[in-house]
C-alpha cells in the first residue's frame, strides 16, 4: 500500500508556475498572430500617405488621380478593381472628342451614296458651236453650227445638227502654190451647209477633280445619223468657161465627244465627227474644141467619190429647263 501510494504521490503534478507558463505562451503567441495581421491590412489612406512621403513632389495630375482613388475606395469595393476603371473611364474620356471629330470630319467628305449631279431625261439641249476642218489640206471648211437634241432617257437623245460653211471657207496656200508651179490642178469642193437627224448615246459619265479645289461632273458620248451636205465643185482645171451650182448630197456621220458640266444646265463639250458623202468633182481632162469645152456634161468626172469632211466642234450647251426633279422607284 505505501508502495502504491508513493507511486500516486510520485506522479507529475501540473504545479501553478507551469500553468502560468502556458497561459503566457498562448497569449504571447496570439498578439504575434495579431500583430502580424495588422501589419498586413492597411486602408487608402495610408497608402495614400506613404506614396506622398516617398514622392513629395509628384505632378497634380498624379495627386489628383490618388485623390479620385482614395474617394472611391471610401465609398466601397475593391480598390484595384476601382484603379482600372477609374484609368479606363480616363481613357475613353480623353478618346472620345478624337472619334467624333473622326466621324464628323468624315461625314462631311464621304457620301456612301450620291444622286446624279444633273439629269437629262425630259429636257431640251441647245448646242451652238464652232466647227474646224481637220483632214482637208487643199481647203479648209470651217463652220459654225448648232443642234438641238431631246433626251429620250438619261442616256439617249433624238435631235439635229446644222453647220454653215459659205463666208467662212479659204482656200490652203499649199493648192494655190502647186497649181501656180506645176501645172498641175487638185479638184476641191466648196460647201454651202449641211443638216442631219442624229442620235446620241452616254455609256460613260463621271467625276474629276481640278487643283484639288473644284468638282465636274462629266460624260462621253457616242453620235451617229444620216443627213445632206450642199455642195459644188470649185473649178481649178478650166476656171475661164467651167462654173457649177450648188447640189444636195446624201451624208452620213458618226462621232464620239466629252460634255463638261459647269452647272446643273450649262456644259462645255469637244466633239470629233466624220461626215461621209457621195462627191461629184471636177473632171481634170479638158475636150478639144470650144464646144465641147463648153459642154456641162463633160465638166463632171464621170465616177463619185468617196469623200470624208472631219471637223473638230467645240462649244457649249444649254439645258432646258434649268431645273429638274428626282424620281424615285416605288
Amino acid at each position: 500500500m505505501n508502495l502504491g501510494a508513493k507511486y500516486v504521490t510520485g506522479k507529475p503534478k501540473l504545479t501553478s508556475s507551469w500553468v502560468f507558463l502556458l497561459a503566457s505562451w498562448v497569449l504571447l503567441f496570439g498578439m504575434t498572430q495579431r500583430v502580424s495581421a495588422q501589419d498586413m491590412t492597411f486602408d487608402i489612406n495610408e497608402s495614400d500617405s506613404t506614396k506622398t512621403k516617398e514622392k513629395p513632389a509628384a505632378e497634380g495630375k498624379g495627386e489628383a488621380k490618388a485623390g479620385a482613388e482614395a474617394k472611391v475606395s471610401a465609398e466601397g469595393g475593391d480598390v484595384l478593381t476601382q484603379l482600372a476603371a477609374g484609368t479606363e473611364t480616363k481613357k475613353a474620356t480623353e478618346e472620345k472628342p478624337q472619334r467624333e471629330q473622326r466621324a464628323k470630319e468624315v461625314a462631311e467628305e464621304i457620301y456612301a451614296v450620291q444622286r446624279i449631279y444633273a439629269l437629262r431625261n425630259g429636257r431640251l439641249e441647245l448646242a451652238p458651236s464652232i466647227a474646224l476642218s481637220m483632214n482637208d489640206q487643199y481647203r479648209a471648211h470651217d463652220a459654225v453650227g448648232g443642234g438641238l437634241n431631246y433626251w429620250i432617257s438619261n442616256v439617249l437623245a433624238v435631235g439635229v445638227n446644222f453647220l454653215w460653211f459659205q463666208g467662212l471657207e479659204n482656200e490652203s496656200e499649199l493648192n494655190f502654190h502647186i497649181r501656180r508651179s506645176t501645172r498641175l490642178a487638185v479638184p476641191i469642193t466648196e460647201y454651202q451647209f449641211g443638216g442631219n437627224l442624229n442620235f446620241s448615246y452616254v455609256p460613260i459619265y463621271g467625276k474629276f477633280s481640278m487643283f484639288n479645289e473644284w468638282l465636274f461632273q462629266w460624260d462621253s458620248y457616242l453620235i451617229g445619223g444620216v443627213g445632206m451636205m450642199r455642195t459644188r465643185p470649185i473649178a481649178v482645171v478650166d476656171p475661164a468657161v467651167r462654173n457649177f451650182n450648188f447640189g444636195i448630197r446624201v451624208a452620213f456621220n458618226v462621232g464620239i465627244g466629252l460634255r463638261v458640266f459647269i452647272t446643273r444646265y450649262l456644259t462645255v463639250f469637244a466633239e470629233l465627227r466624220d461626215y461621209m458623202y457621195l462627191e461629184k468633182l471636177e473632171n481634170l481632162k479638158v475636150e478639144l474644141g470650144q464646144k465641147n469645152r463648153a459642154n456641162e456634161s463633160t465638166w463632171i468626172a464621170k465616177e463619185a467619190t468617196l469623200t470624208h469632211y472631219v471637223p473638230a466642234q467645240v462649244g457649249i450647251t444649254l439645258f432646258f429647263p434649268f431645273t429638274f426633279n428626282y424620281k424615285y422607284p416605288k
